[in-house]
């Protein structure tokens, strides 16, 4: 809770400090999120509307955060050549960015304005500078070691374990130590309005509307960096942007129009961008186990120069054994490179025959040998198990770290109702964040209280009161875990939402 806490003084979180007779700043719109934990250094938050509604919620909930981002992290990656970085975005000539994500990024920049003031006059092109990060990179002949890994297991290599034939992939996401990024991890779940798409999570840091790493409930896509290739990409080219590429596959409900959500919506995304990428990349996907391998899992590596696009599936001869894919950051397939590096032949050695892998065998697979000193995210994805398990970097490798195991389809399908603006509500409560009571007070007019319930995220009744008093008093929150919660007070004029911290 501490990240929660410290950021209340910015208010740039929905759980607003209110005592009696202070005046505050409302937000010029709704604001359609939710912070549902801030836990083991990950902020997990849930938007829901339109591309402008999720952005400002994102911009307005994560406005601290997205500053530190912006000011300390992308913009010293640049350095002196962050105009450079801006204005090739600006131009639209290297880029090929869909308008929807212009909307969404101005929305993001206007919930930042509304929470903090936006006192750095951050605006849409850093916003997009920091989701199009790599890609800026290697157009401009900088290079980013990363690292990440994947290993893949379905089918007959999970047979005769729980997930019994169901898919499963656990990756390693390897950056540069850096205390902003170390600090500003999140998860955001987003709920679209738009027709034709679906629920999804992304999994990076603060600002990212675009995946680095992400789920829907039958698709994960994650990118690694292609070490082994040389060149860069090259300008004029219109490439789309990697990580938008994968939010692409994620985001539309069937992206290929095939009937059918599997890799091959990320493998028709990726195509869409005919001239390669601007940076040399490998993406791993998996899907829910189907009846051809091809369609559950896939690895993709993409390059500015021919061959771009190419395509590693079950029956490519890899070494790997049986229904099991995996990957680092060396060429396997294009070229037929076989590119084997120290990860790769660990995996490979202690894969035994490739059978009887389930979800702890996947797990500590990828935890004992194929990690790396500087990993950040380490997280595992099974879609018909409804099994999502994140572990993140503090002050030691992810990998080391203890975990979060989510339930996928509470994570993505919850709704919250959390939807209001409260610059009109009659009580002040206070104190927020509290640990014993939370006390009311009247801030206008005379109100008789009917009835106090409590919801946590998921909406769930956890303390309900029926009573008539014109003096409201305390309400005890002692029994509750730390989290947010959402307090309703029907009263003789209406109904009234208030967002309460419990430390």
């Amino acid at each position: 809770m501490k990240h929660l806490i410290n950021y209340l003084r910015y208010g740039c979180i929905l759980a607003i400090c209110l005592l009696p007779g202070l005046s505050y700043d409302s937000p010029a719109q709704n604001v359609n999120g939710v912070v549902l934990t801030d836990s083991l250094n990950l902020k997990v938050i849930r938007v829901w509307g339109t591309h402008q509604e999720r952005g400002y919620a994102c911009g307005y909930i994560l406005a601290g955060e997205l500053e530190q981002m912006l000011n300390y992290y992308v913009k010293p990656i640049f350095g002196s050549s962050y105009a450079t970085a801006r204005n090739l975005v600006n131009a639209g000539n290297d880029l090929q960015i869909d308008q929807a994500y212009y909307t969404e990024a101005q929305g993001m920049v206007d919930g930042l304005t509304a929470a903090t003031g936006n006192p750095a006059s951050l605006d849409v092109l850093d916003v997009l500078v920091g989701n199009c990060l790599l890609d800026l990179m290697s157009l401009m002949g900088m290079k980013c070691n990363m690292g990440c890994s994947s290993l893949l297991n379905w089918g007959d290599a999970t047979l005769g374990t729980p997930l019994n034939g169901k898919a499963v992939i656990s990756r390693h996401l390897d950056w540069q130590i850096n205390s902003t990024l170390v600090n500003n991890q999140v998860m955001v779940v987003h709920q679209p309005s738009e027709p034709g798409k679906q629920h999804f999570a992304l999994i990076g840091f603060a600002g990212m509307m675009a995946a680095l790493s992400g789920v829907n409930a039958q698709l994960g896509v994650f990118q690694h960096v292609m070490d082994d290739y040389s060149g860069n990409g090259q300008h004029n080219q219109l490439y789309k942007p990697v990580w938008f590429a994968l939010r692409d596959a994620l985001e539309n409900a069937d992206y290929n129009g095939d009937g059918n959500c599997n890799v091959m919506d990320l493998k028709a995304s990726l195509d869409d961008s005919p001239n390669g990428f601007a940076g040399a990349w490998i993406i791993s996907a998996l899907a829910a186990a189907q009846a051809n391998d091809s369609l559950t899992a896939m690895i993709a590596e993409i390059t500015p120069s021919p061959p771009t696009h190419t395509f590693r599936y079950q029956t490519y001869p890899d070494s790997i054994p049986g229904d099991n894919l995996y990957t680092a950051n060396y060429q396997i397939a294009r070229n037929n490179a076989m590119h084997f590096c120290t990860r790769y032949n660990a995996i490979r050695s202690h894969l035994g025959n490739g059978t009887l892998i389930g979800l702890n065998e996947n797990w500590n697979l990828m935890r004992d040998w194929s990690h790396l000193s500087h990993n950040i995210q380490f997280m595992q994805f099974a879609p018909e198990a409804n099994h999502l398990k994140i572990a993140v970097r503090t002050n030691q490798p992810a990998y080391q770290s203890d975990a979060v195991t989510f339930n996928l389809g509470d994570l993505l399908n919850q709704s919250t109702g959390f939807s209001f603006n409260e610059s009109g509500n009659t009580f002040a409560i206070w104190p927020n964040p509290c640990r014993d009571y939370l006390w009311l007070s009247q801030r206008k007019g005379p109100a008789e209280i009917r009835s106090v319930k409590m919801l946590d995220t998921l909406g769930k009744v956890i303390f309900a009161e029926g009573r008539k008093k014109k003096n409201p008093d305390r309400i005890p929150v002692l029994s509750l875990p730390s989290g947010l919660y959402l307090l309703i007070i029907e009263t003789g004029q209406g109904i009234e939402k208030y967002r309460v911290v419990r430390e």
